[in-house]
């Protein structure tokens, strides 16, 4: 047999990202939108793609979506950039501003596909740790950076999977650091809609700040896989050397056009999702578990006295499905659960009570047996 070729060493020795997909009744794991677009959104993207010359190449810049962004955003079509979901418009810095011989660092937990695109690009990466309870600090910044000096800063805001939001000095005191000898910020705001606050407010040509954002989430739109970044003009001209030509289809660009004109219904969306989560969140305190504020679309907690791979298999018995991260540092026991509809919400409520109220043989406790 001839000798096979070998991967990267980079690459041999990454394991690729994955959440499980099983057949359940309520899916409550990946942070999706728990409903559809609006029925008139799907009827007009219908009609635009009867419109598309399928045998043409697609509008390599994205014009007309990134000026719909920019006018959503208040910037200069030139600080927009569109990609095939948040991740590659993540890999396309990385690609560019990273690289061999360069760094990026992060404050972990966080989300792990940060990791994954820096090794797969051959970007050296450097981790700090955030607090005990997953708060991250203007010094815990300023340190970092003082000390590893990275190529490229990445933060999440809302933090994934904790759900977390920083304090406001963290983004300003981080853009100072690495102005110091011109390191890039990137932003990571994938659940941004979902927080009182955003740092696409501090975007400017004189500072090197990159928000990344997605239609996934807020849009409902995670099945067409549609990101962008918001940034300095100069910062994204680089990224075009690198991207792939025409990697933004026709369906995609329409899609995202059409999807900023249904604005105040996807606003709705989100205010009725913030207030399922403070339900959710008010309930889960009630039961005998941990739980961490959060900023997003998702709510971190962690079982008291049983572990968590033990609480997520009893879900799962019931058709519940949410996210185990107990694997991950500093997550130990830990679950993190989409939020989702109410009548979804109560049934992993429901669900999680006769999980707990379980003792370690699977009888009901104080139960006659």
């Amino acid at each position: 047999m001839p000798e096979r070729p070998s991967a990267r060493s980079e690459i041999a020795g990454l394991a690729g990202y994955h959440s499980p997909q099983v057949e359940v009744e309520v899916r409550l794991n990946t942070n999706e939108s728990p409903v559809p677009p609006p029925a008139g959104y799907t009827e007009a993207l219908v009609e635009a793609v009867r419109s598309i010359e399928f045998n043409r190449y697609p509008d390599r810049a994205a014009t007309d979506l990134r000026a719909a962004l920019a006018r959503r955003y208040g910037v200069d079509t030139a600080q927009v950039f569109c990609a095939n979901g948040s991740n590659e418009a993540l890999q396309t810095i990385l690609l560019t501003y990273g690289g061999a011989g360069r760094s990026v660092a992060m404050f972990e937990p966080t989300y792990a596909m940060h990791s994954q695109i820096a090794r797969s690009t051959g970007t050296r990466v450097v981790v700090g740790r955030r607090g005990a309870d997953f708060g991250l600090s203007a010094a815990m910044v300023e340190a970092l950076v003082a000390a590893e000096r990275p190529d490229v800063l990445f933060l999440c805001l809302p933090n994934n999977p904790t759900g977390t939001i920083d304090s406001p000095e963290v983004v300003p005191a981080a853009l100072e650091a690495l102005g110091e000898y011109g390191g890039l910020l990137v932003v990571d705001e994938a659940y941004g809609q979902f927080a009182p606050t955003s740092s696409v407010e501090l975007i400017d040509e004189s500072r090197a700040l990159v928000v990344s954002r997605t239609f996934s989430k807020t849009w409902a739109m995670a099945g067409l896989r549609l990101g962008y970044l918001l940034g300095p003009s100069w910062c994204l001209a680089e990224l075009d050397k690198v991207v792939l030509p025409y990697h933004l289809d026709a369906i995609k660009q329409a899609a995202g056009v059409l999807a900023l004109e249904y604005g105040q219904s996807m606003e709705a969306r989100v205010a009725d999702l913030i207030a399922e989560r403070e339900r959710l969140t008010f309930a889960l305190r009630e039961l005998p578990v941990t739980v961490w504020p959060s900023g997003a679309n998702f709510v971190l907690f962690r079982p008291e006295g049983r572990s968590g791979r033990e609480v997520w298999e009893g879900l799962l018995d019931r058709s519940i499905l949410v996210r185990d991260c107990s694997s991950w540092a500093g997550l130990e026991d830990c679950l993190r659960v989409t939020i989702g509809t109410e009548e979804e919400g109560d049934r992993f409520l429901a669900a999680l009570r006769q999980v707990l109220a379980q003792d370690l043989s699977g009888e009901l406790v104080g139960e006659e047996t």
